[in-house]
């Protein structure tokens, strides 16, 4: 809880939350000792009016005071001693006050009302954090683990590194590790929100709350329970939601001198009419005041929706760091996108072969394969994979920055970039793969060329859909890359990005992102690792493939934790309607305070009116933050199969 927020608690642990957190309104205290201090004030209500006994009126008044008081007054007078003051402190001040002025059961409506919307601050943040926690649900409490030969079944958090796992069909993977053997299709809809199903075989890393498919696996554990990724996820974002958007800032810059202002001014109210007027009918009216410009709603209205708003997205597959991260999600109107491994998969394949007269394709990809199969440069594997057998050359050498060299067969071979082998008659091919975004290499045997081979780094599939929506929401999209120009405007073309950044080093990225701020806010999009450097220096860094990748989520404010681009514009969607809500709820909170002075100044209003309509308007405010938690995934990721319909269903419900 904030420090200016209403009841004052003490912030909890971890440990205190997850242990206290309550379920349902009411194992709420706060909501239990308010209905019980309801009951009371209704007795003393229904007494004066059939005119019963006045002393029995004023002690059903002082019990519903002191169990409605229960739930902020020690607290408040806690705080007091640390030398502390928030808005607690105002509502102890005015019911103390009512007390002295004959005033009982208007100050126990007002701290009937007072703990009514601690109790329901108290829950709405529970609510949202249970949101979040829920993904530890989808661990299995037990796993089966092969320790010297023979199948043991043990409890998930007995689970040590190095640990065989055997994961049958259709079981929940229970921590982190990579595939020793077997293959199979990772349903990882739940963590991610991918509904496709990931194909996986031996080396191949797999997380908690996977879904294993048809095949049996056999897996070795790299993480505990405690510290995997799942666990790391729901650390990361509770620890960072004590990090404050800059409407929560405005807000605490607010709260914190309107408190002691309030007090100051209360006390001139006071001085002033009792010189002019009645004393205790200005004594009053000061009480009143003070209770009529307690900003208890602005304290608490952003808060409750940054918890919300963070926990919807987390169901999203999206992970959000606090309130700043979600704050400037909602505000950056330009997107900056890195290439490789964003806009592209990181998966190069083979895309074309050209060859010269009398050679065929195949021979040309054998003898290509021959060298690469040596070779541990990227597009290595793209070559390797387009070949079914592949036999090695002999006496394989590297030349750096061009190519590579051996022996098959008794043969010369030879492979590498355009320039140090020459093209020759295969040059308008090569200037052709070039312009459509490939690298090609050339492959010689004997002095001569036989062939080239376009390798390339697939667009993902939604890659021009997501840079359609995000111009059509009104966002400037621009392109920042290491790779070649001509490779990275050919790209660029296909998806529809028009500014292009190439040929950069990360650095030079960096200093780019600097410039794009100067003419509007901007969020940088890598993969968090070589685009580290402008990842931090953008108003906003935004990371792919969080469940892999522990430098995305240290460098990055937000991370897509799967690996669909589509996640990103529902990202921004998301937070943009968050970010409205967290103003309202600001206009709201101000609005209140600067509309009840007055009447309360001027009496028009007495302390159980100003008390009812406060309370109801943080009420209101709480409501309206928690909408910001009400998420679901974009139509058009329902309708294209993005996300299984009833999952959709289900994250919709669940908020």
């Amino acid at each position: 809880m904030s420090d200016a927020c209403c009841g004052g608690d003490e912030p909890r642990t971890a440990e205190e939350q997850e242990e206290h957190e309550p379920e349902r309104l009411w194992e709420v205290s706060e909501l239990r000792f308010a209905a019980i201090s309801g009951v009371f004030l209704a007795a003393a209500l229904t007494a004066g009016w059939t005119g019963l006994s006045p002393v029995l009126v004023a002690v059903l008044e002082v019990l519903a005071l002191l169990i409605g008081g229960y739930t902020f007054v020690p607290n408040t007078i806690r705080r007091l001693a640390k030398g502390k003051i928030g808005v607690g402190t105002l509502m102890t001040i005015a019911a103390v006050g009512a007390v002295l002025l004959g005033e009982v059961g208007e100050a126990a409506m007002l701290a009937f009302l007072f703990s009514i919307s601690e109790g329901l601050e108290e829950y709405s943040i529970a609510r949202t954090r249970r949101g979040l926690r829920a993904l530890l649900s989808l661990v299995p409490d037990e796993a089966t683990v092969i320790r010297g030969g023979t199948e043991t079944v043990v409890a998930s958090t007995e689970l040590r590194v190095g640990d065989r796992m055997l994961v049958k069909s259709g079981e929940r993977v229970a921590t982190d590790g990579v595939i020793r053997t077997g293959r199979t299709a990772l349903d990882v809809s739940a963590i991610t929100g991918e509904s496709v199903p990931v194909e996986a075989g031996p080396g191949n890393e797999v997380y908690a709350g996977s879904i294993n498919g048809t095949g049996v696996l056999e897996v070795e554990v790299i993480s505990t329970a405690e510290d995997n990724s799942l666990a790391r996820i729901v650390r990361i974002v509770e620890a960072e939601q004590a990090r404050k958007g800059a409407s929560q800032r405005l807000a605490d810059r607010i709260a914190k001198p309107m408190v002691p202002g309030i007090m100051i001014v209360a006390v001139l109210i006071a001085a002033v009419g009792s010189l002019l007027g009645d004393p205790l009918v200005w004594i009053e009216r000061a009480l009143v005041v003070l209770v009529a410009a307690s900003p208890c709603a602005l304290a608490i209205s952003v808060p409750v929706t940054v918890v919300a708003a963070v926990g919807a997205a987390s169901k999203l597959g999206v992970l959000v760091k606090g309130g700043a991260a979600l704050e400037a999600l909602g505000a950056v109107r330009g997107v900056a996108l890195d290439k490789t491994g964003t806009l592209t998969a990181n998966r190069p394949t083979v895309i074309d072969v050209v060859t010269t007269d009398g050679t065929s394709r195949e021979h040309v990809l054998a003898v290509a394969a021959a060298l690469e199969a040596r070779s541990e440069h990227p597009l290595a594997r793209a070559v390797l994979a387009a070949v079914d057998d592949v036999t090695a050359a002999e006496d394989v050498e590297t030349v750096t920055g061009a190519g590579l060299t051996g022996r098959l067969d008794g043969r010369q071979i030879r492979l590498g970039r355009p320039g140090w082998l020459e093209a020759g008659p295969l040059a308008d091919d090569v200037r052709r793969m070039q312009s459509a975004g490939a690298t090609a290499v050339l492959v010689e045997e004997d002095g001569q060329v036989i062939g080239a081979v376009a390798v390339r780094d697939e667009l993902r599939p939604e890659a021009a859909e997501v840079v359609d929506r995000l111009r059509r929401d009104g966002y400037h999209v621009a392109m920042l890359t290491g790779d070649n120009l001509t490779t990275a405007t050919a790209l660029a073309k296909e998806v529809g990005i028009d500014e292009v950044h190439a040929e950069l080093r990360p650095e030079d990225k960096a200093r780019l992102i600097e410039q794009l701020r100067t003419q509007r806010s901007t969020a940088m999009v890598g993969d968090g690792v070589n685009d580290a450097p402008a990842l931090a220096t953008a108003d906003l860094g935004i990371a792919m493939g969080a469940m892999g990748t522990d430098v995305a989520i240290e460098t990055a404010d937000v991370a897509l934790m799967g690996e669909d681009l589509r996640h990103l514009p529902q990202a921004f969607t998301h937070a943009r309607r968050a970010r409205s809500i967290m103003l309202q709820n600001v206009g709201l909170s101000l609005a209140i305070v600067v509309v009840l002075m007055p009447l309360a100044l001027f009496g028009v209003l007495g302390l159980a009116a100003v008390v009812l309509v406060h309370e109801l308007a943080e009420v209101v405010v709480i409501a309206n933050g928690v909408r910001a938690g009400r998420s679901k995934p974009l139509p058009d990721l329902i309708h294209r199969g993005q996300l299984p319909a009833a999952r959709a269903t289900a994250v919709g419900a669940s908020s």
